[in-house]
């Protein structure tokens, strides 16, 4: 699918001259919120509502609104969206329906959410029959009623002005215009004190203050019908948070809402921190259960006030259970929560002094090992036994007797019914646990066991400041020996972004990898493969050699004279003619003063089997003239459509990296992948003070197609290494068969601005950048990138160990 809007006049035809024109203006905001799947439904979105036969303000509309509604909460809701309008076309008139895309904007942004907008649109459904004169004038409110009320105080309060104006159309009118007092009557009593939207940004500033690192919160709407329902929740890694709180009673005074939040946010965030693995409910009653979850709520709570022990008190004035009550379960649950978080509380009961005294038991067990929550699992089993014994309280009754701190979520999180998807939790956003390099001493390094079977992607690795030797000292080190060489710290990269137009400092963080090793014979099969090849470049090569001292003669000023011009022109002379004055020579010594770094895209989508394209197969800035001319009518490769993208280039690697060294530059071989701007992978495959050996070839031959494409960091890194070079002339060469991307950006224009600056600051520091990408449609981008003169596009991936090298030798002559 294209972004090119003329790509898609078979849609666009069909439009009225003033939408058309529209939608042009408005095509490149589109671009940089919906993808190219995206970009094709908004066009089709546009000629089926030309389609309805209700006048182009109603298609003008949507041109305006659906690029706004993606921006705010993506473009998987904007297909809902038409569908909605669409469908509204039977029950009311086109006027409605425009004011219902021109007003989803707003909804959007006031709901924040996808899952809350899709049931915006259902109510909207079931108003237009239940009260059809009463939607364009609540829809020409809704700025002010989403100021005010929730997605289920909406539904309330339309509800009832539906019910009670079923059959008088003048007052159902006045009712959803606000214009009569039963109306804002309904209002005020729907009216929630401070909504999620407001305030959504400052509690995710104050988790990234605590812990360092984003957490996804979601608004979640309670039961419209009863208003049950408003409790934070945890699901698919998200923190769910009700839509709007109202200021509640603490046992310190009035509670705000936005105090309210911060607990509960803190709160789940801690679960999402420390609750690493689930809790098998096997076997247990809803009673032993239901403490397990308190022990488990009160563990992550001891964890996290051991580092911020100011949250004591925001958790504690939202425990409003006292010491006398048991009436039920329920109090008996209240009491041991308070007990195990506010050391103020004072209740001398023996249950909840046993309940005290486990925990405080268990504590160092709970700080040495955060991520194991079986204590909770043994402390509430424990207190479930001697529940009855001590207290001879009454029974549990799982639908009444619940924790009434207003933060606390519903623990559904860690309770093993259908198990961890690990899948859905990166698809969210969730960041596994990160491995641990722990600086140590020397004698903490020697006692320590090591793990012989661990490999890069160790849990822990400790880190000796300096090289190890074993205790004869032969001189070489234990890495040295056993041929590892020690892992490099993670390296931090600023990342352009172009909405704000500032630059977000140390924001990727790029992590150096030990390259795996394959097969070399692998890469000695490849030069095999192509020997005709290269027969055919040896003569290239041989002209770029460095030549030594060379004689420049017929010079007016040089170091020495040219015996043989200066016999020339006495003869002249003695013949009567004007003498050559050029008759000085100089020597001049040739040499290649070069560094070159082939910087390799390694995402998942090099390993995609070679289409044949239907192009022509070379666009953009060639190599300077006469440089691919002696090689002639490419020859053919068996089984070349079997192959990989990732095969063909770490064929292209070969046969450049075999020329390279014949002609003697100093070169490197690195790759790259992603993961997020956490986790950008980085490999050396060759570096430059290392020579091209077997090693060097096994680990060509060994690289794998993963991950993503997060450019900018990997370019930053590459040029790096380049400024430590000494070489007058440097030269980064990146192939890549797609645009940057990465599974934490959905704006498409994002990492595309931040490499165009990494390119940018390696210009600046003496360092040319040249990119060639086997992506066919790279031209909407490569250019904007790299620069007008500086990429190559190669349709035909199947030709790319041909071009290779001969790009190499038009950019180094």
């Amino acid at each position: 699918m294209s972004v090119h809007l003329h790509d898609h006049t078979e849609w666009t035809d069909q439009l009225d001259p003033i939408s058309r024109e529209l939608l042009e203006h408005r095509w490149p905001d589109a671009t940089k919120v919906f993808s190219a799947r995206g970009l094709d439904n908004y066009v089709k979105g546009a000629a089926a509502l030309r389609g309805l036969g209700r006048g182009h303000e109603l298609v003008d509309a949507w041109i305006d609104g659906a690029p706004q509604v993606a921006q705010e909460i993506g473009e998987d809701v904007v297909g809902e969206l038409a569908t909605t309008a669409l469908l509204l076309a039977s029950k009311t008139s086109g006027a409605v329906i425009e004011l219902v895309l021109a007003t989803a904007p707003t909804a959007a942004r006031r709901l924040a959410d996808g899952a809350l907008f899709l049931q915006y649109l259902q109510f909207l459904n079931t108003l237009v029959a239940q009260a059809p004169r009463g939607l364009r004038p609540m829809l020409g409110q809704l700025d002010a009623l989403f100021g005010q009320l929730t997605l289920g105080g909406l539904r309330r309060w339309a509800t009832w002005g539906a019910q009670a104006h079923r059959t008088n159309y003048e007052e159902q009118i006045a009712y959803f215009g606000l214009q009569s007092k039963e109306s804002l009557a309904m209002l005020q009593k729907e009216r929630k004190g401070t909504l999620l939207v407001d305030v959504q940004r400052r509690i995710n500033m104050y988790l990234r203050a605590l812990w360092g690192r984003d957490f996804f919160m979601r608004p979640t709407a309670g039961d419209h019908e009863s208003r049950e329902g408003y409790r934070p929740f945890i699901e698919d890694y998200f923190i769910h948070l009700p839509d709007a709180y109202d200021a509640v009673d603490g046992n310190a005074g009035t509670v705000d809402a936005t105090q309210l939040y911060r607990a509960a946010a803190a709160h789940a965030a801690a679960h999402v921190v420390f609750t690493r693995q689930p809790i098998s409910a096997e076997s247990l009653s809803p009673w032993q259960m239901a403490l397990i979850g308190l022990v488990e709520d009160a563990r992550v709570e001891a964890l996290t006030l051991a580092r911020f022990p100011g949250l004591r008190p925001l958790w504690a004035q939202l425990h409003t259970v006292q010491a006398t009550q048991q009436a039920t379960a329920g109090d008996w649950l209240n009491r041991l929560a308070r007990a195990l978080l506010d050391s103020a509380y004072e209740d001398h009961h023996p249950w909840i002094a046993q309940g005290r005294a486990l925990l405080a038991e268990a504590l160092p067990r709970i700080q040495s090992d955060p991520h194991d929550n079986s204590v909770s699992w043994e402390i509430g089993v424990q207190l479930g036994h001697s529940y009855r014994e001590l207290t001879q309280g009454p029974a549990f009754q799982p639908r009444t007797d619940l924790q009434t701190a207003a933060y606390r979520d519903d623990n559904r999180y860690f309770w093993a019914f259908d198990g961890f998807d690990f899948e859905r939790s990166i698809a969210a956003g969730y960041e596994p646990p990160q491995q641990l390099r722990k600086q140590v001493n020397l004698m903490e390094f020697v006692n320590e066991l090591e793990v012989e079977t661990a490999g890069d992607d160790a849990q822990e690795i400790w880190v000796l400041g300096t090289e190890l030797f074993p205790y004869e000292d032969l001189g070489v080190s234990f890495n040295e020996s056993e041929g590892r060489e020690p892992l490099l710290p993670p390296v931090h990269y600023g990342e352009w972004d172009h909405m704000i137009q500032l630059e977000r400092p140390a924001w990727a963080t790029v992590q150096e990898r030990r390259p795996k090793a394959g097969d070399a014979a692998v890469i000695d099969g490849i030069l095999t493969e192509h020997r005709r090849l290269i027969g055919r470049m040896n003569y290239i090569l041989d002209a770029m050699q460095p030549q030594g001292v060379q004689r420049i003669r017929q010079l007016e000023d040089g170091d020495d004279i040219d015996l043989n011009a200066a016999l020339a022109s006495v003869i002249e002379m003695r013949m009567g003619r004007q003498p050559d004055p050029r008759i000085m020579m100089r020597s001049v010594r040739k040499t290649r003063d070069i560094s070159v770094l082939v910087l390799l895209d390694l995402s998942q989508s090099t390993n995609d089997k070679v289409q044949r394209p239907h192009a022509p197969p070379l666009r953009g800035s060639l190599p300077p003239e006469g440089a691919g001319s002696p090689l002639g009518r490419p020859g053919e490769r068996a089984g070349g459509q079997d192959q990989t993208v990732l095969d063909l280039t770490r064929s292209a690697c070969a046969l450049l990296a075999d020329a390279i060294q014949k002609v003697g530059d100093p070169f490197a071989i690195h790759g790259f992948c992603s993961d997020g701007r956490h986790d950008v992978n980085y490999w050396r495959f060759k570096d430059f003070d290392q020579p091209y050996d077997d090693l060097a070839k096994a680990r060509l031959a060994g690289m794998e197609g993963q991950l993503s494409t997060r450019m900018g960091a990997a370019v930053r890194h590459a040029t790096a290494a380049l400024k430590a070079q000494r070489s007058s002339k440097k030269l980064l060469l990146v192939i890549t068969d797609g645009e940057p991307a990465d599974v934490d950006v959905r704006d498409p224009q994002y990492l595309r601005h931040d490499t165009k600056k990494a390119v940018e600051e390696a210009g600046r520091h003496g360092v040319t950048t040249y990119c060639m990408s086997l992506d066919p449609r790279a031209d909407q981008y490569v250019r904007r990138i790299f620069g007008e003169r500086n990429y190559l596009v190669v349709d035909k991936v199947e030709k790319l160990p041909e071009k290779l090298p001969v790009l190499y030798a038009g950019l180094t002559r």
